[in-house]
């Protein structure tokens, strides 16, 4: 059975994982821009959308950087109307 999630790679001691909620049905290239662009944030270490549930992004952010609020207010800078979920 193929994963919905797989755990976003890195390995800091001070990493946190939440899902965030976008509500725009964002195509492929879209989502890749957005990926792209969370990723090149300080404090963000990656980001994933979800493959069964295209509308869930997961986030991993250095918890001693950022904080959740800082995690979506980066999807807002972006134009997306997203929310935050909850942690992992």
């Amino acid at each position: 059975m193929d994963r919905a999630m797989q755990h976003i790679a890195g390995d800091a001691v001070n990493a946190v994982e939440i899902v965030v909620h976008v509500k725009q049905d964002l195509g492929e290239s879209q989502q890749h821009q957005v990926i792209s662009a969370l990723e090149k944030t300080d404090g963000i270490l990656g980001a994933e959308f979800c493959l069964l549930r295209n509308h869930l992004v997961v986030a991993k952010y250095n918890k001693d950087v950022f904080s959740s609020q800082d995690v979506l207010k980066s999807f807002h800078s972006l134009n997306l109307d997203a929310r935050l979920i909850g942690p992992i």
